[in-house]
């Protein structure tokens, strides 16, 4: 894949990847400069997905009070199969919608491990939009899957068994995406295309989603640095 090379180049934290595999507990402090996610004991900060045909421009297009009535309903399916295990693990039972964050982003740092079944299928949306992969495939998770113009899979497989932790250090700057899987970069500035629109570039600003896709799922340390424009 072809890097952008500049800023996007740095790499993850120092230690980052070693102090995740050492880790017994579920819930570790966040890195300095980042923000955490997810408390490990409730869904404050998060919310159920809205997603009416078109995803994000139909979404723009609904009144205040469409919006807010649709919320309710998706943040009330959200509880029933998105839940916090008592050692901080947030778990999703495979029957529901996605589970995006309650405010936009543009710039961003993202830290977050994951752990899915054999033949689990996820990822990770950006602005709203799919997705850094999460799979158990040949090419390994990492991948902007849904690119059609621009490199969709991984350099590499980085992943650990099914069954196993694994952690994502995400960068979004502008329209480029870096992505290290368990401390490799697997994903090297690669343009994210908009699924949605497709003649358009991905939006300047959106929700982050950690996917649903019909199977269990699990999710802890979800950490976020906020970035300045490139």
């Amino acid at each position: 894949m072809l890097g952008a090379g500049g800023c996007g180049a740095v790499g993850p934290p120092a230690g980052l990847f070693e102090a995740e595999r050492a880790a017994a507990p579920a819930m570790l402090p966040p890195p300095p400069g980042f923000t955490s996610l997810f408390d490990g004991r409730t869904l404050r900060g998060w919310k159920g997905l809205v997603s009416p045909d078109g995803g994000p421009p139909a979404r723009a297009r609904m009144s205040a009070l469409q919006l807010a009535t649709a919320q309710v309903v998706a943040d009330d399916k959200m509880r029933r199969h998105w839940s916090v295990d008592a050692d901080g693990t947030l778990f999703f039972d495979g029957k529901g919608d996605s589970l995006c964050t309650a405010r936009d982003y543009t710039n961003f740092e993202l830290i977050v491990d994951w752990m899915i079944p054999p033949a689990g299928d996820s990822g990770i949306y950006l602005r709203g939009s799919p997705q850094v992969q999460i799979w158990e495939t040949v090419v390994g998770s990492g991948g902007l899957y849904n690119n059609q113009k621009h490199e969709n899979n991984p350099d590499e497989k980085a992943d650990r068994p099914t069954g196993q932790w694994n952690r994502f250090f995400i960068r979004m700057r502008g329209e480029r995406v870096w992505v290290w899987l368990n401390g490799v970069l697997v994903t090297d500035g690669v343009v994210m295309e908009n699924y949605w629109e497709r003649k358009k570039p991905i939006y300047p600003s959106g929700q982050i989603e950690l996917q649903s896709h019909g199977g269990p799922l699990w999710f802890r340390n979800v950490w976020i640095r906020e970035l300045a424009p490139p």
